[in-house]
């Protein structure tokens, strides 16, 4: 009986041990908790319902003068170089006067010669010895003779090229010595009175979403970091026949001080055709899966993610516009949400609290 008594000794704490083991002993244990997923989100907003377009410019003066020689010939010189300032009067170029001076001759006898003509002819007039159908013929020939000679004089005034205005040289499209046709241009002059504008060309697919009077947001690369606001002011009305491209120009709201014609512009132009509907907009690191125009992303509800189907209208910067989905005001899982999963507890950080997501 002794021996039996010891083995129950034994063999009671040992049964206790393992029934406290598999959890009979301490049924008051708190179950384990998992910790939540830290992650960051941003509340969606909403926007135009046209997607913006891009686009490349360039800074001209408000008016750009062509200037050219009204006749042709070699040119002798040009006294200016491109973004030098010039005076209304001031002589740019000149060609050669020496065939000019010799056209001016040449009409100039015609003219005489007519005239002694005429003179003659009314002497025989006066004797009878012509009619007076071929007086008239006389007087026709000398009447033209003259408008040659004027002709030919106001064309030796137009030999050299003078500013019409105040301004500055933004092209030279030739240089000394080179044979150019009458009428071919041959300095661009601008006119900074009247200030600068914005100049693009679009594709008509995008010029037909575009008004005058539409905005815009304007980024010179010579000032970089800012952006200036803009109006579109000017929109062919018909391609160009080489680009097949719409011409535009923009007026900036506040242009800086230092502007100049020649800088390079990145323009982003918002069309009024989608303004009058809007949809929601989500950040483009919202997005955790696509194919085409299908998406998921990671809403918050309640301390958890829930995996929502979206459908993609077109992507924006760094943004995506929804065509379904979601509306405003939700707030959407950003970094963190490539390794959730659909109703995993979550927290968000707060803006600057330190925490990878």
């Amino acid at each position: 009986m002794a021996v039996a008594n010891y083995r129950l000794f034994i063999l009671v704490p040992l049964a206790l041990t393992v029934l406290r083991g598999c959890g009979f002993a301490d049924q008051s244990a708190p179950p384990s908790i998992t910790a939540a997923t830290a992650v960051r989100a941003a509340q969606t907003t909403s926007g135009p319902a046209a997607p913006a377009i891009a686009a490349n410019g360039i800074v001209a003066s408000k008016d750009e003068m062509r200037l050219s020689f009204k006749v042709g010939g070699v040119i002798r010189n040009i006294t200016v170089q491109e973004g030098m300032v010039v005076k209304a009067g001031q002589k740019l170029a000149e060609i050669e006067l020496a065939e000019v001076n010799a056209q001016v001759e040449q009409a100039r006898q015609l003219a005489l010669k007519a005239q002694r003509d005429l003179t003659r002819g009314e002497n025989l007039y006066a004797d009878q010895v012509i009619s007076l159908e071929q007086l008239q013929n006389l007087r026709t020939q000398t009447a033209l003779a003259r408008a040659q000679l004027q002709s030919a004089e106001f064309n030796r005034g137009y030999a050299q090229i003078t500013a019409p205005t105040d301004g500055v040289v933004l092209r030279r499209l030739a240089e000394e010595r080179e044979l150019v046709p009458p009428g071919q241009p041959v300095l661009v002059v601008g006119n900074t009175d009247r200030g600068y504008v914005v100049q693009s060309a679009l594709a008509d697919r995008e010029i037909v979403q575009l008004k005058l009077g539409d905005r815009a947001t304007i980024r010179l690369d010579a000032f970089p970091g800012i952006a200036y606001a803009a109006t579109v002011s000017e929109i062919a009305s018909a391609a160009d026949p080489a680009t097949r491209l719409f011409d535009i120009e923009l007026r900036l709201d506040a242009a800086p001080a230092r502007l100049v014609g020649g800088l390079v512009a990145k323009i982003q132009l918002s069309p009024s055709a989608g303004a009058a509907s809007e949809l929601t907009y989500i950040p483009i690191a919202a997005l955790v899966e696509g194919n085409r125009d299908r998406a998921s992303v990671f809403v918050l509800e309640d301390g958890t993610a829930r995996k929502r189907e979206v459908v993609v209208a077109f992507i924006a910067a760094d943004s995506v516009a929804l065509a379904s989905g979601l509306a405003p005001g939700v707030t959407v899982i950003t970094d963190g949400s490539l390794y959730l999963e659909d109703g995993e507890r979550i927290r968000v950080l707060a803006a600057g609290e330190p925490g990878e997501a």
